[in-house]
Order: structure tokens, then C-alpha cells, then sequence
């Protein structure tokens, strides 16, 4: 017993001694102009012993010791050093300077832009402002307060949204995770549905307008959005969230890291569940997205980093539009009506439905070769597999098989009776399915040294390699004992098809695209000068496996060469003001898309082109404590211009027109600000003033894409029109006010006018067209609410976030298609949506 008290005694010292050895620190983390930097990670120096600042920036540390040094660090901010003692435990606000100093190989992969430094256009979203702001909106949305952007929900399907920057859409836009391109390697596309989750685990997110500073051989239009993930947050812990919504919205999913491990080691892993009707009738949703980071520090040279992210969903889509008045005479009007989707056996049924998972793999080394040399390589893999469900035959559109008025929804079950009564005479309307596989791999390799105090000097090595099978397939006979179409004889044999047989198109295309990139930097005191070049090859070909009853045919490969220059300066000329100024020529393969005539045809289309682009850009900063602002002019010449059109014929076969020589000239003004005129009260606000048109007619050859043939060639007369499909005026303002220490609420403002429908080459081939515009879509003006509040569980940091979109349930036209005479009348057009809230609860441990 006596033994038992004296090792109880020893126990409760040894305990004592650890309680008082360790000192609870306390502050908070702020930029240079007192803005909280949530998600810094606060380290005790030489122990893995670790946490993150909250979304005010705050942090509590329970150090191992009553002395030592606290190591402080945030993307894009110089790391600090701060010392304490059992005597100084309160640390009050410790300010980060702007830098790349922080992660250099980090920051070099990314091609993450530094202010005052980075001669570019550039705004960063924190991942707090994400957490805070985002509710039920498209990732993109996020954006939406950026100058020049123009984010939308398309159709209003879960991650269907689109962006456009600066007048250019997604394909012209380069977007980045962790350094690695995804853009769709044959047309540019980004699906935003395939990284779902990116809202989960994105650290920061920067959106680089103009010319950039990516550092990839291939360079793009508009600009770049460079996503950070929070795998570089090594910091011990995790987090549970949960969050509900309008129209059945829900999603949760939890977070785990294991911080820096003694053996060098750090793994975060996220994963999240996510479901809902969706905002517009018919438009079911489900969504389960992963994250996994697994990083060794090997040693002070080495280290290996492996990324893992996806998602697999499945959601309804709105794919087709109607015009303002046939949205106005459904019962549900044009914010929630959709005409693809009805009942089957007394369960929804989608005529258009979205279904894919693209996950993607990285291996990322870094390499510290010498103090004045380092090498980062990122290899990298993504394998999708998915498609949309695609319709044969005429029911689905008649309103006379809808389950009452032209307003409610499709009768399916009518349509499979009828299916059934026809018996040996096959089925009438079937469902297809449009199936995309891929395989993409690449290597993404730089290399920087210091030559001396001020020159530095980048290289690299950008190579992609892309297979990716497309093809028709029958899913579903509706009842039917097989599916005929004459109109599909010449390419099918005219055989009956059954489930799983494919038709109309069946073909593989493949994507290499090679090239290297090099830059010097010039950096002295106050003074930043760059110039970079890059040189590639892009090489198509296409392999099909359904060419008019001929056996399987092969393309002549197309090899298209590339290459870009670009040059600017940065110059601080005092503490608080700096300008810039940056220009940049280059010659950029065209997508795979428009290098063949069609998608059902092999041959090579002989008027294919390099896409020329002439850019300039002037900038000014000026930064304080109390306001910032930023102010920019850009020029941007896209020239060669090729443009593809699909619309279906008379007969039901897609008529194609490839149109060549568009000429566009992109230029606008720019302001953004921030004005803190007392600690609590944030004022933000920016205006973007696009000036973009055509400027040339151009010429338009036809065909038909079942056969091939040439149907006509004609004159498009686009010269002096709006370049159309985002706002060229956007104006935002907001306000965030800390009502309490850990609670702030904020109200957002957004404008959009000057958007004009897009264009359809095929009703622009009449002089008469030169000249008129096409139509142009109401201005609207959008209100967004959110709260955050900060408060403990059982001693565990959480913050409950609700926000309302659209507060004031305005009814306005976001996207929307060309008519034939450019009126209110003929446009077909998508709403966006009215009035969502959502609330948010997130538990950190």
C-alpha cells in the first residue's frame, strides 16, 4: 500500500510539474493592413506542438516550456519569429509582411503572385472568406466580387457554374490546383462538379487577371486561378462541420491531421457528404469528395509530398432554355422551372443528368539543392469516367406527354407504355448516355537559383500526355425491346440497338502537349523586372471506331507549335504607392476540339490556326493600415480567333459551323479597395469597366457532322459587336462589422449590366446583321447577408456561419442565348436563383 502511495505521489508530481511547465500563449495574427490572416499556422520552435488561428486571426498555444520561440507563417507572408516567457504570455497583434519568403518552393510551384512585387493584376481569397461567404453558392461565386469576373450557375445544376475573366470563358482561363493544370486537355473546359470538395480544404485561392505569373509553357488569356490546398497546414488537429439549407441541402464531413510527426511525417485527410433537391425543380444532387495529404520532411533538403482529391457525384441538369415569356407562363417562373425532368413509377426521373468522378493524383518532390538553388517537380495523374444522360426521339420536348399543362412535369411512365404497345416495332424515345472516359498524365518540373543578390533565374519542363474515349451508348429502351433510327443507318449498319450498344459516335483523341519555359528576375530595393518566354508543341490525333461502317479509321496527327514572351515591372516608389506594368505576345495551339471537322470525323480541318494574343497592362497600388486600393488598365488583343457551332438541323442531324479569322480586342478598367476606418469595421468595394468587341467580319464554313459534308460557306458579320456571355460592367461593395469579439456580420452588394447574349454564328451570315448587337440582358443588383459567431463546445474552438443569398429574391436573367431577330422575345435564356440561406456549424479539436 505504502509502495502504491509513493508512486501515486510521484505521479501527481510528474503531472504538476507538466501542467506548470506549460505557458498558455495568446494573440493574433493581421496582414500589414490589420486584417486577420485565419489559418496561420502558430509552431513552438523545435517541437511539433502546434496550432491555427481562427477566422479573427486569434490563437491560444499551450507551450511545452515556460520560455522559447514561436514560429509564425501564412502563404504569401514573410515567417516571424516571436519569443515568450512565463511573463509574457499575451503577444497581442503580430503583423506579417507580404513575401515570398514563406514557402519559396511552395510559392514557385504555384505560381503564386506576390503584392508589390508581382507585376500583375491580382486578387487572393483567404479560406476563411470561403467558409464565411460561400454558402450555397458555386465555387466560382466566390469570385463573383473580383474585378473582372463574372461568375454564374448556368443551369443551375450542382456544379454546373461557370466564370468568365475578363470577357474570356473557362477554356481560356488557366486553373490550377497545387501548381497542376485541369483544364480539360481537349476543349479547356473546367467542370467545377468534378472539385466539389475544393471548397473543404482550398488555404487560398488567387485569381491572377491578364497575362499572369504561371509558370507553364502554355500561357492562357484571360488569367489564372491558382488554388491553394490546406495540405501545407501541418498543424495537429481536425475539425467536424455540418450545414443545412434550402430546398433539402445538406452536407458533412469532418477533417483530420496529425501535424508534423517526430519520424517527419505530416497526413491530413477531408472527406465530406454532401445532397439535396437543388434550387430549381428537378435537380437532385449527391456528392462525396475526399482529400488526402500525405507529406515527409525526409530531411532539410528533401521532401515528398502526395496529394489525392475527387469527387464522385451524380446530379439533374436544366439543359435546355426557353424564352422570358414561356418561363412567365409556368406556375414556377423562370428561377425554379425546368422542362428535363418528371416522374417515373412515382420517383423523379432526370432527361438530362450528370454523372462522373475524376479523381487526381500528385507525387510532389522538393528539392533544396543549395541555399541559392532549389528544384520542385510535381508528377501527376487523373483517370475520369462518367457522362450525361443523353435523349432519343421527340416525346421528351412534346408537351403533350407532360403530367398536365406545358408547365408541369414529364409524363415518363406514358412514354413507356407506349413503348411496351409497340412491341417487335422497337421503342420510339429512349435514354442514351453521352460516356467520357480519360487518362492524363504529366510532369510539371521547375528549377530556380539565385545567380546573384538581385538576378534570379527559372526554367522548367511542362509535359501532359491525354487519352479520352467518347461515345454514345443506349442506358435505357423505356420499356422498348430495341431502338432504330434510320437517320443512324450510314453509321450504325442499321442494326436494331439494344442496352450498352453504342452509336452515333465512338472515338478516342489524344493529347500530347510538350514544352519547356524559362525567366529572369531582377530585384533590388524597391525595384522588380521579369522576363520569360516558353516555347511548345501540341500534338492531336483521333482514332474512330464508328466511321460509316468502315473499319476502325486513324487521323494524321496535327502538330501545332507555340510559344509566348512576356515582360514587366514592379517599381515601390514609396512605402505605401507602387506601379506596375506588364506586356507579354504569343502563339497558343487550338484546342483539340477544333483541329478535326468534327467529332464524327477524322480528317484534319485545313483552316486550323495558332491563336494570337497581344496584351498590355498599367497598374497602381497604394497601401496603408487604414485603406488600400489598386487600380488597373489592360489591353489585351486575341487575334485568329476559331470558334465551333452545333445546333440541331431540320431532319434532327447537328449542322456544325467552324468559324476562322475572329478577331476580338479585350480592354477595361479595374479598382478594387479596402477602406478600415476603426478596428471593427471592414469596407471593401470594386468596379470593372470592359470595353470588349469584335473586331472584324470572319468567315464560316458549314457541314453536316453525320456525313461530313460541306453544306455552305459564308460571311459572319461580327465587326464592331459586343463580345457577349459575361457582364463588361461590375461593380461590388461590402460591409463586415464585428458586432462581439468572435462575431461579425457582413452585407455584400453585387452589380452586373452590359451582358449581351451569345452570339449564333448561323444568324449572322446576312448583311443586313452588320452592325446590330445581339440582345442585351437586363442589369441586376443582388444583396448577400452572412453572420459569423465564435464560441466553444466543451472547450473546443467551433463557429456556426449562416449566410442568405439573394436576400431580396430579385428575378433576373444570368445567361442566356441569341435569338434569331437579337430581341427580349427570341432569346433563350437561363434565371438565376432567388433567395437560399444556409447554416454552417464547424467543431475544430
Amino acid at each position: 500500500m505504502r509502495n502504491f502511495k509513493n508512486l501515486l505521489f510521484v505521479a501527481l508530481l510528474l503531472v504538476s510539474a507538466t501542467i506548470l511547465g506549460q505557458t498558455k500563449i495568446t494573440g493574433v495574427i493581421v496582414d500589414e493592413t490589420n486584417q486577420p490572416l485565419p489559418g496561420a499556422s502558430v509552431l513552438e520552435k523545435g517541437t511539433t506542438n502546434g496550432v491555427s488561428t481562427d477566422f479573427d486571426g486569434n490563437f491560444t498555444l499551450n507551450a511545452k516550456s515556460n520560455a522559447g520561440t514561436l514560429v509564425i507563417s501564412f502563404i504569401g507572408y514573410k515567417t516571424k519569429e516571436v519569443s515568450f516567457t512565463s511573463a509574457k504570455t499575451e503577444l497581442g497583434t503580430i503583423k506579417l509582411a507580404e513575401d515570398a519568403i514563406l514557402d519559396e518552393i511552395v510559392l514557385t510551384a504555384t505560381s503564386f503572385a506576390i503584392g508589390r512585387k508581382t507585376p500583375v493584376a491580382v486578387s487572393t481569397v483567404k479560406s476563411a472568406d470561403i467558409e464565411a461567404k460561400l454558402g450555397l453558392q458555386e465555387f466560382p461565386e466566390i469570385l463573383k466580387s473580383t474585378p473582372g469576373v463574372y461568375a454564374t450557375k448556368s443551369g443551375g445544376g450542382y456544379g454546373d457554374g461557370e466564370i468568365n475573366l475578363r470577357g474570356f470563358r473557362t477554356q481560356n482561363i488557366a486553373v490550377m490546383i497545387n501548381g497542376i493544370p485541369v483544364n480539360d486537355m481537349e476543349n479547356g473546359a473546367v467542370y467545377w462538379s468534378n472539385w466539389a470538395g475544393l471548397s473543404d480544404v482550398t488555404s487560398a485561392m488567387q485569381v491572377q487577371r491578364g497575362l499572369g505569373a504561371s509558370k507553364v509553357a502554355v500561357p492562357s488569356i484571360g488569367g489564372t486561378i491558382n488554388i491553394i490546398s490546406k495540405s501545407t497546414d501541418a498543424t495537429k488537429g481536425g475539425s467536424i462541420m455540418m450545414s443545412t439549407g434550402n430546398d433539402g441541402y445538406q452536407k458533412y464531413g469532418m477533417t483530420l491531421s496529425t501535424g508534423l510527426m517526430d519520424n517527419g511525417f505530416a497526413v491530413t485527410a477531408s472527406a465530406s457528404k454532401i445532397s439535396g433537391e437543388g434550387y430549381v425543380n428537378g435537380l437532385q444532387f449527391e456528392g462525396f469528395n475526399y482529400f488526402l495529404n500525405v507529406s515527409n520532411q525526409v530531411n532539410d533538403s528533401h521532401k515528398l509530398s502526395f496529394n489525392a482529391i475527387g469527387t464522385i457525384q451524380e446530379h439533374g441538369q436544366r439543359f435546355n432554355r426557353r424564352t422570358i415569356e414561356q418561363y412567365r407562363a409556368t406556375e414556377q417562373g423562370g428561377q425554379r422551372f425546368n422542362p428535363d425532368w418528371g416522374f417515373r413509377n412515382g420517383k423523379v426521373e432526370n432527361s438530362s443528368f450528370n454523372f462522373y468522378h475524376k479523381p487526381q493524383i500528385s507525387l510532389n518532390h522538393d528539392w533544396i539543392i543549395s541555399d541559392a538553388t532549389f528544384l520542385t517537380t510535381s508528377v501527376y495523374a487523373s483517370f475520369g469516367s462518367g457522362g450525361g444522360r443523353r435523349t432519343q426521339g421527340t416525346k421528351f420536348a412534346n408537351d403533350s406527354y407532360r403530367l398536365g399543362d406545358i408547365d408541369q412535369p414529364i409524363d415518363f411512365d406514358q412514354i413507356v407504355d407506349e413503348n411496351i404497345a409497340n412491341g417487335a416495332n422497337g421503342a420510339t424515345d429512349i435514354f442514351a448516355a453521352s460516356k467520357n472516359s480519360h487518362e492524363w498524365y504529366g510532369v510539371l518540373s521547375t528549377l530556380k537559383t539565385d545567380l546573384s543578390e538581385t538576378l534570379t533565374l527559372s526554367g522548367g519542363l511542362d509535359a501532359r500526355y491525354y487519352i479520352g474515349s467518347h461515345w454514345y451508348e443506349v442506358t435505357d429502351l423505356l420499356g422498348g425491346e430495341y431502338y432504330y433510327n434510320s437517320d443512324l443507318d450510314e453509321r450504325t449498319g442499321g442494326q436494331a440497338l439494344k442496352v450498352g450498344d453504342r452509336f452515333n459516335k465512338d472515338y478516342d483523341g489524344k493529347v500530347g502537349r510538350y514544352g519547356v519555359f524559362g525567366q529572369l528576375e531582377y530585384s533590388k530595393d524597391d525595384l522588380s523586372l521579369f522576363v520569360s518566354s516558353s516555347v511548345s508543341n501540341s500534338i492531336y490525333s483521333k482514332v474512330d471506331r464508328m466511321s460509316f461502317g468502315d473499319e476502325t479509321r486513324e487521323s494524321e496527327t496535327a502538330n501545332f507549335y507555340g510559344y509566348s514572351i512576356k515582360g514587366g515591372a514592379n517599381y515601390n516608389y514609396s512605402d505605401t504607392q507602387n506601379v506596375f506594368a506588364n506586356i507579354g505576345y504569343f502563339s497558343r495551339a487550338p484546342i483539340a476540339d477544333n483541329v478535326f471537322n468534327s467529332d464524327y470525323d477524322v480528317d484534319l480541318y485545313e483552316g486550323a490556326l495558332n491563336e494570337k494574343v497581344f496584351s498590355v497592362e498599367l497598374g497602381y497600388g497604394f497601401k496603408t493600415q487604414v485603406f488600400s486600393a489598386n487600380v488597373n488598365l489592360y489591353h489585351t488583343a486575341w487575334i485568329d480567333r476559331f470558334m465551333t457551332f452545333s445546333l440541331p438541323g431540320a431532319d434532327g442531324e447537328f449542322i456544325t459551323s467552324n468559324v476562322t479569322g475572329l478577331d476580338a480586342l479585350h480592354q477595361g478598367l479595374e479598382i478594387d479597395f479596402l477602406f478600415k476606418p476603426i478596428e471593427k469595421l471592414s469596407i471593401t468595394g470594386m468596379a470593372s469597366l470592359g470595353n470588349w468587341r469584335w473586331k472584324d467580319n470572319a468567315s464560316a464554313s458549314t457541314f453536316n457532322e453525320t456525313t461530313g459534308e460541306i453544306i455552305a460557306t459564308s460571311t459572319v458579320y461580327a465587326k464592331d459587336l459586343k463580345v457577349s456571355d459575361a457582364a463588361q460592367t461590375t461593380f461590388a461593395f461590402g460591409v463586415q462589422y464585428d458586432l462581439l469579439e468572435r462575431t461579425n456580420i457582413s452585407l455584400d452588394y453585387n452589380y452586373a449590366g452590359d451582358n449581351y447574349a451569345t452570339m449564333n454564328v448561323t444568324s449572322r451570315t446576312d448583311e443586313e446583321d452588320a452592325g446590330v448587337d445581339t440582345w442585351k440582358l437586363p442589369n441586376y443588383h443582388l444583396f448577400d447577408f452572412g453572420i459569423r459567431h465564435g464560441f466553444e463546445i466543451a472547450g473546443l474552438e467551433s463557429t456556426v456561419s449562416g449566410n442568405v443569398n439573394n436576400i431580396f429574391n430579385v428575378e433576373y436573367i444570368s445567361d442566356a442565348n441569341n435569338g434569331s431577330n437579337s430581341s427580349y422575345d427570341t432569346a433563350q435564356v437561363y434565371y438565376g436563383a432567388g433567395r437560399t440561406f444556409s447554416l454552417g456549424l464547424k467543431v475544430k479539436f
